[in-house]
């Protein structure tokens, strides 16, 4: 007598209704005829694609969410004492941790009275499987590329705020960026994380001693970083051209044909200042505007998270989830 064939996808969780038998039911009918079971990691991992693409076709995920359905996203300040300042942020599986570190250094010649802003993405081969130790990876680069040019073409902070001494000394604050886990939506995590950390760091009192050519800096008193706006990130990708689904998970990603981030002025819901798109397939323009709508109330949740986390004060630990 042949086995019962059994090729159901995972109930997601979380979802009062099963959606097994729906999305994969032609092949359980297909396990039948040929007589032999399929479990539902078996078909996972044979199927990838096919997997994801039946829960879809249902309108939900394989780990339970509605198709336009973020993570909640976790805010916590200050976990790095040893930074200037510091934040870690946790969306769904994903965990990045940022810092802050103020260094002095000599201003370029054309620009004797600006600071800079160093942002770097680091994706340790501990964060996941996918990652090798030696040179970053394509999508560190990508991602800390595109949050210097972020940086500096909204004006995050103005330069000049960094100077110390005009010609002489200005500060280079380094933003390093590390995931420590990998769960998908890197991009939303680590810009998200770049803002609290940013809005979290004091400078200490530096003072210039031109009779010496020496900054002394003093951490008896320090000053809080102007920065004049709040960014949020928003990431959907979209599955076989045609499907958008919010704030993807690793699994997802690994399927997508393109992914679309949105940077926004938290303080100002009608500007956007950036655009990410990854993949070849083109995004029509009705599909623009459902994301940029969507976009902008995840934005109005995040700036309410990074808000609560801020008026937390020095209580440990800060945190704050939307």
């Amino acid at each position: 007598m042949a086995p019962a064939a059994a090729a159901a996808a995972p109930t997601p969780a979380g979802n009062g209704t099963s959606v097994s038998a729906m999305a994969v039911d032609g092949d359980v009918a297909a396990a039948a005829s040929q007589g032999f079971s399929l479990d539902p990691d078996t078909f996972q991992k044979i199927h990838p694609a096919e997997f994801h693409r039946r829960f879809l076709s249902q309108g939900v995920r394989a780990d339970g969410r509605p198709l336009q359905k973020f993570r909640k996203a976790k805010i916590s300040l200050g976990p790095v004492s040893t930074a200037n300042g510091s934040a870690m942020v946790r969306l769904g599986d994903t965990t990045i941790i940022c810092g802050v570190k103020a260094e002095v250094a000599e201003p370029k010649p054309a620009a004797p009275r600006s600071g800079f802003i160093v942002p770097n993405l680091d994706l340790p081969p501990l964060c996941s499987p996918n990652y090798r130790p030696g040179p970053p990876s394509e999508l560190a680069q990508t991602v800390s590329e595109y949050m210097d040019q972020v940086i500096k073409s909204c004006d995050l902070v103005n330069p000049e705020t960094l100077c110390i001494e005009p010609g002489h000394a200005v500060w280079v604050l380094y933003v390093d960026i590390v995931c420590l886990n990998h769960g998908g939506n890197v991009v939303d995590a680590a810009m998200i994380a770049l803002a609290a950390a940013l809005k979290h760091t004091r400078l200490p009192q530096a003072t210039y001693y031109e009779t010496e050519s020496t900054v002394r800096v003093t951490d008896t008193f320090t000053i809080p970083l102007s920065v004049k706006r709040t960014l949020v990130p928003v990431t959907f990708g979209v599955f076989d051209a045609a499907v958008v689904i919010a704030d993807p998970t690793a699994e997802e990603e690994a399927h997508l044909s393109t992914t679309l981030t949105y940077v926004l002025d938290a303080e100002n819901g009608e500007a956007a200042y950036g655009v990410l798109k990854s993949g070849g397939s083109a995004v029509p323009r009705d599909m623009l505007v459902a994301c940029w709508d969507d976009a902008r109330k995840r934005a109005v949740d995040v700036v309410a998270a990074l808000a609560e986390a801020e008026q937390a004060g020095n209580r440990r630990p800060d945190v704050a989830a939307v």
